[in-house]
C-alpha cells in the first residue's frame, strides 16, 4: 500500500493541474538524486518531484487485536502494520515563480481533498505494480518542521534547497494475508458440574 498510496497521490496531482490548465508534471523520484549524476538530470527537471523523506509506524495501533472470527473459525494472525509517511514535494523550475505557484496550488488541491478513499477517489486501476486495492483510507496533513529540522532535511538531500512544502500521510496498513493458526470457535459448555469438596 506504500507505492499506491503515493502513486495515487501522484496521479490526483497531475490530474488537478490538467483540471486548473497548469501544464505540470509530478514524478516519484528521490529528489537527493537530482545532480548527483546517478539520474538523467532532464528527467526531473521542470518537475514536482514527489520524496519519501521517512516511515514512522503508528505505536498507538500497535497493540490491535490478533485474532478474526470468519464464519465457525477463529483465525490467529500477526497484526497490521500502521504507517505515516512523511512526503516531500518540490518545486524543481528554473523560474522561481513557477515553483511558488506549482507550490501554492498543490497546497491548495491538498486543502480541498485531505481525505482519500477508495470511493471519492479516481486512479489508474489498470497499473500492474498495484496491489489489490479492496479499500482504502489515508488522511494528508501539512507538516511544518522548524528551520533547524528544515536545513537538516536538505542537507541530507544535497543541500540544494528547494520550494517545497511536506506532508504527513496518515495511516497505510501493511497487511500480509498470512494466517498464523486457526481452531474452532467454542459455542457451548457442555458437561455437568459435580461438588467438590
Amino acid at each position: 500500500m506504500l507505492y499506491e498510496s503515493m502513486h495515487i497521490i501522484k496521479e490526483q496531482l497531475d490530474s488537478y493541474f490538467k483540471d486548473i490548465g497548469l501544464s505540470r508534471t509530478t514524478e516519484l523520484q528521490n529528489i537527493s538524486l537530482w545532480e548527483s549524476g546517478k539520474v538523467d538530470e532532464s528527467s526531473l527537471a521542470e518537475k514536482l518531484i514527489i520524496t519519501l523523506l521517512r516511515l514512522e509506524e503508528e505505536s498507538t495501533l500497535k497493540n490491535s487485536p490478533h485474532v478474526k472470527v470468519n464464519e465457525n473459525k477463529t483465525e490467529y494472525r500477526n497484526p497490521p502494520v500502521h504507517l505515516n509517511l512523511y512526503l516531500l514535494i518540490a518545486a524543481n523550475f528554473k523560474n522561481y515563480d513557477t515553483s511558488l505557484v506549482s507550490i501554492s496550488k498543490v497546497i491548495e488541491f491538498f486543502q480541498g481533498k485531505k481525505v482519500f478513499t477508495s470511493s471519492n477517489t479516481v486512479y489508474n486501476r489498470d497499473n500492474v505494480a498495484f496491489e489489490i486495492l479492496d479499500d482504502f483510507r489515508f488522511i494528508l496533513e501539512i507538516y511544518s518542521p522548524s528551520f533547524e529540522e528544515l536545513n537538516n532535511i536538505w542537507g541530507t538531500l544535497g543541500g540544494r534547497q528547494m520550494p517545497s512544502v511536506i506532508y504527513k500521510v496518515q495511516l497505510i496498513q501493511i497487511e500480509r494475508d498470512k494466517k498464523l493458526a486457526e481452531s474452532e470457535l467454542i459455542t457451548h459448555i457442555g458437561g455437568t458440574l459435580n461438588n467438590y469438596y
